[in-house]
Order: structure tokens, then C-alpha cells, then sequence
């Protein structure tokens, strides 16, 4: 089975398994229940398949999938815009390898825009979550250099001074596994995410138990609870735009309301830095 139909079965199967029939709003199939969510029949006869199709789709031996299936089976499971994405993208047919050996570059725009926002923490970020440039500001805020080049998933999951910085860690690392997810089905050729996962799953229980979760979310406004040893707490939201011509770049920045305690914190650690862009 193809790593694309593998990922849409195992997609499906943990959907329908954190759903009961009553909250999909269906009649529950009378028998004994082996399972605690949906079975593999009750989804297929709410969303108007027949039991032996919809099988095939989950057990990845149904070559084409109309996009009027996929949205009946989103509708079932009560899929997000996210969630409907992803199991469209999952179901794709074969698509083409992508060239991303190449090494990147940060987009021109984007450094202009991380360069403008010198007042707010700011940062970069390419593929396999490779941190292309940053602002000073960012790196006062977060503790660690954050060197160029670096990988900020790896400082996420890998450095113990993250998880004390970061106050709501575990719900910011959760997010990440999910957006991480999304990146695999949008391109599934790219085996340095793939590379990326397998280790993060191997030295890190959470990740892994996250990751086989299924759970999905773009890299869209997350909350960050920071701890400063001398500033003390901050608390931003995570904003995130993408280059109109680099897909694989997204320009991070740390908001916060402009009277927040946290925006009057922010000029003063400016101070303790000596001003300049890294990249």
C-alpha cells in the first residue's frame, strides 16, 4: 500500500474511532460494539456508501476517491476546514516528487517585513521547520540563539530549557506535531520531514503518542506563555503569513495588545540586546 492510502486509512480509523454514533447522529448498530467509537459500517451507510467501498477507501485498495465521497465522510466525522483539507490531500492521486533539496534562502519580502518588526519578536522559517533568519528581539524573548540554519522543532522537543520557557509547553508542542502532520500530506515525497518525524518520535514518548493521534491544525495563531528569568511572564500570539512565491517560507511573529504588560516588557529587553539581523 502506498504511503498516501496508508496515511488516509489510519486518518479515517482514528476520526471515526473518537466519535460516537450519537454525536455523528446516527442510529447505533444493534450487536456487541468492539470498538468505542464508529464502526467501519456505520460510517459508511451515514455518509451513503456501501460497507465493502467505504472499506476499500480505509484499507487503501480503492484507487480513485471522488471529492463527493471525501466530503460526505468529512461530513460524518465532522471534520474542521483543516481536517478537510488534510483528508483531501491524503486521498490525492499520485503526485509529483517536489525539488527541495535545494538549500533556502530567506524571501527578500520577508526580511524586509522581520527587519520593519524589529519592536516584535520575529523569525523565518523554511522547510523542516529550518530557521532561514531572526530578529534579535526573538531570541532575547526565547533564551537561545537561535542560529540560522538551526532547526527550531529540534530546540522545541530537544533542548529542556524550552519546556521551562515555555510556560504552556505542552500545548504548543501538541500543535506543532499537528501542523507537522499537515506538512507531510501536502507533500509526502519529502523524506527529510519524514526523516525529521522519526527521530522526534524515537527520543520523545509525547511526540509520538501525538503523532499517532492523527491530529491535524496549520501553523496558524497559537497562544505562547513564556517565563523570562528576569522579565518575568509573557504572553503572546503566534501570528503566521506565507511568501506569495516561497510556499516553503512563513514569517512568525510574536504579537501581543499594544497597553499588554507584555508589550511594555518588550522595549526593555530590546535594550539588553545590540541591535542587527541574523541570517
Amino acid at each position: 500500500m502506498a504511503r498516501d492510502r496508508a496515511e488516509l486509512g489510519a486518518f479515517l480509523r482514528a476520526r471515526r474511532a473518537q466519535l460516537t454514533p450519537a454525536q455523528a447522529g446516527i442510529q447505533e448498530f444493534p450487536g456487541p460494539r468492539r470498538v468505542p467509537g464508529l464502526r467501519r459500517e456505520e460510517l459508511a451507510v451515514a455518509a451513503g456508501l456501501s460497507p465493502d467501498y467505504y472499506s476499500r477507501v480505509e484499507q487503501g485498495r480503492q484507487a480513485n476517491i471522488s471529492r463527493e465521497v471525501l466530503d460526505a465522510l468529512a461530513r460524518v466525522l465532522r471534520l474542521d476546514d483543516v481536517e478537510r483539507a488534510h483528508l483531501h490531500d491524503l486521498a490525492a492521486p499520485g503526485r509529483p516528487v517536489r525539488a527541495t533539496g535545494r538549500p533556502q534562502r530567506a524571501d527578500p519580502g520577508l526580511l524586509r517585513m522581520v527587519t520593519a518588526l524589529d519592536h516584535l519578536p520575529a523569525l523565518i522559517l523554511g522547510r523542516h521547520s529550518r530557521i532561514l533568519a531572526r530578529n534579535d528581539l526573538l531570541a532575547a524573548v526565547l533564551g537561545h540563539p537561535m542560529t540560522p540554519g538551526t532547526s527550531l522543532v529540534r530546540w522545541l522537543f530537544q533542548d529542556p530549557a524550552a519546556r521551562e520557557r515555555i510556560v504552556n509547553w505542552p500545548t504548543f508542542a501538541r500543535a506543532t506535531v499537528a501542523a507537522l502532520r499537515r506538512e507531510t500530506a501536502r507533500d509526502p515525497h519529502d523524506r527529510a520531514t519524514h526523516r525529521l518525524i522519526a527521530e522526534l518520535r524515537a527520543t520523545d514518548p509525547l511526540v509520538a503518542a501525538w503523532w499517532d493521534d492523527h491530529g491535524v491544525r496549520e501553523y496558524a495563531s497559537v497562544v505562547k506563555h513564556l517565563r523570562h528569568p528576569a522579565a518575568g511572564d509573557l504572553h503572546f500570539d503566534i501570528e503566521v503569513m506565507a511568501a506569495p512565491h516561497e510556499p516553503d517560507q512563513r514569517l512568525i511573529v510574536y504579537t501581543c495588545p499594544p497597553e499588554s504588560d507584555t508589550a511594555r516588557l518588550l522595549p526593555i529587553l530590546a535594550s539588553w540586546e545590540t541591535p542587527s539581523l541574523s541570517r
